[in-house]
C-alpha cells in the first residue's frame, strides 16, 4: 500500500467511531518527515477543522523537555544528578511512615523512583487528595512553594530509589532547576531546549489562543464531551483533574511536569534532534533497558530520563526495536523514538484519555510500522 494508507485509515475510523474529535499526526523516518496529517475538528461544536499548526496543551509532553534542560544543566556542572534535592530545596523533606526522611536525589526524580505519587493515581482519599496536592493540570493561580509544602506533607509511598511510581517528580526537578539556576523554570527550558531547537510555538503560556484546541474528555459509550472549566475524569483508580484555562493564568506555577503548550512539529523537532544534536541526551535517557523500573507501561517497558524505555519487545507484544523510547500526555497524546528503525511519530489529540490510553495511540503505533518500516 502507498504511504500512509494504514494510518489514514486509523485516524478515519478513530473519527468516524467518535473515539477521538480531532488530531495531528506526523512520522518520520531517517530524519525526514514521510507522513503528516490534521484531521477532524479542533472545536467541534463552533466547526473549525484541526490544523497541522494547531496548539495543545501538552500535559507530560513537558517532561522529556524539562528533563532535558535538567540534563544539559548537569553538562555543565549546574546541578549534581547524585546530590540530595535539600540541597536547593532545603524545606522539601517528606516522610516515610516510620517518620524518616531519606535523601531524595535529582536522580530519583528523573527517573520516578523518589516515592512520590501523582493525585491521579489515587482513591478520592488517598494521601496527596487529602494534602490537596496539585498534578499540574488543576487548581489554576497555586503557588509553586504551596504545592512543594503539600507534597512535602504527603506520606511517601516507598523509600527513594526502591520503586517505581509515575508522579509530581518533575514538577519538584523544575523548581531544583529554578534554585539552581537562578531564574524560573520557563527561562530555562526556552534557552536550554526549545530555543536552540527553535520550538518557536512551545512555551508554558499561548501567544496565539485561536490556534489552541478545545479539550474534550471520553463519555463512553456517548461521543467525546467538550471539557468545562473544572473536569473530573475517571482514570484507573481515581479522577484526574484538569482545568483547562489554567494555561492562561499567570499565577500558576510552571508545572514541570504537565505545564507546557505547543505543536505537533515541534515536538518533532525535539525528538528528531536526539538522532543528532542531543544525541548525549539520548544516551543518558537510555538508562533502563531492563524493565526493571517495575514494567511502567506494562511487561517489557523499563524507564529512563525522558520516558519509558523498550527492553524487551517480544515481552510488550511490540513491533517497536528495544530501545524505543516513548510516553504520552493526559490531554490525549502519544510520541515513540525507535532508535534503531529510525522511526518517530507524534500524535496529538485533543480527546481525553483515548488519545493517550485508549485504542488509537496503539493502532497509530501499529499503523506507522505496516506503512514505513518495509
Amino acid at each position: 500500500m502507498p504511504t500512509g494508507s494504514h494510518l489514514d485509515k486509523v485516524i478515519d475510523s478513530a473519527l468516524a467511531r467518535q473515539r477521538i474529535v480531532g488530531a495531528v499526526v506526523l512520522a518520520a523516518r531517517d530524519g525526514e518527515i514521510v507522513y503528516r496529517r490534521a484531521a477532524g475538528s479542533a472545536d467541534r461544536e463552533r466547526s473549525v477543522p484541526m490544523r497541522d499548526d494547531a496548539l495543545f496543551r501538552l500535559a507530560s509532553f513537558t517532561k522529556p523537555l524539562v528533563a532535558t534542560a535538567a540534563l544539559k544543566l548537569a553538562d555543565d556542572d549546574t546541578v549534581d544528578l547524585s546530590a540530595p534535592v535539600t540541597d536547593w530545596l532545603p524545606q522539601f523533606r517528606p516522610r516515610l511512615a516510620d517518620g524518616t526522611a531519606p535523601a531524595i536525589t535529582l536522580q530519583h526524580l528523573l527517573t520516578h523512583t523518589a516515592g512520590l505519587s501523582y493525585g491521579f493515581l489515587e482513591a478520592a482519599d488517598g494521601p496527596y487528595r487529602r494534602a490537596r496536592v496539585s498534578d499540574g493540570l488543576d487548581q489554576p493561580g497555586l503557588s509553586l512553594e504551596e504545592n512543594l509544602a503539600r507534597i512535602a506533607a504527603a506520606p511517601l509511598a516507598y523509600a527513594p530509589g526502591a520503586g517505581w511510581r509515575y508522579s509530581v517528580a518533575t514538577d519538584v526537578l523544575g523548581a531544583v532547576l529554578e534554585q539552581a539556576a537562578g531564574m524560573p523554570l520557563p527561562q530555562i527550558v526556552q534557552r536550554e531546549v526549545t530555543g536552540p531547537l527553535r520550538m518557536r510555538d512551545t512555551a508554558f503560556h499561548v501567544e496565539d489562543a485561536g490556534r489552541l484546541v478545545t479539550p474534550y474528555r471520553d463519555a463512553k459509550p456517548a461521543p467525546p464531551a467538550r471539557m468545562g472549566d473544572e473536569e473530573a475524569v475517571p482514570f484507573m483508580d481515581g479522577f484526574a483533574h484538569f482545568s483547562p484555562g489554567r494555561i492562561f493564568d499567570a499565577a500558576s506555577y510552571p508545572s514541570g511536569g504537565s505545564g507546557m503548550a505547543g505543536t505537533a512539529d515541534d515536538f518533532m523537532r525535539f525528538l528528531l534532534s536526539l538522532r543528532t544534536s542531543n544525541r548525549a541526551i539520548l544516551r543518558a535517557a537510555e538508562v533502563d533497558r531492563t524493565g526493571t523500573g517495575a514494567m511502567t507501561q506494562g511487561p517489557g517497558w523499563g524507564f529512563g530520563y525522558l520516558g519509558a524505555v523498550l527492553g524487551h519487545p517480544k515481552e510488550a507484544h511490540s513491533p517497536q526495536s528495544a530501545g524505543t523510547l516513548q510516553w504520552g500526555g493526559a490531554y490525549g497524546h502519544y510520541w515513540f523514538f525507535d532508535p534503531l528503525a529510525d522511526l518517530v511519530v507524534v500524535q496529538l489529540t485533543n480527546t481525553t484519555f483515548e488519545g493517550m490510553a485508549g485504542a488509537f495511540p496503539r493502532d497509530v503505533r501499529n499503523a506507522a510500522y505496516r506503512d514505513l518500516i518495509a
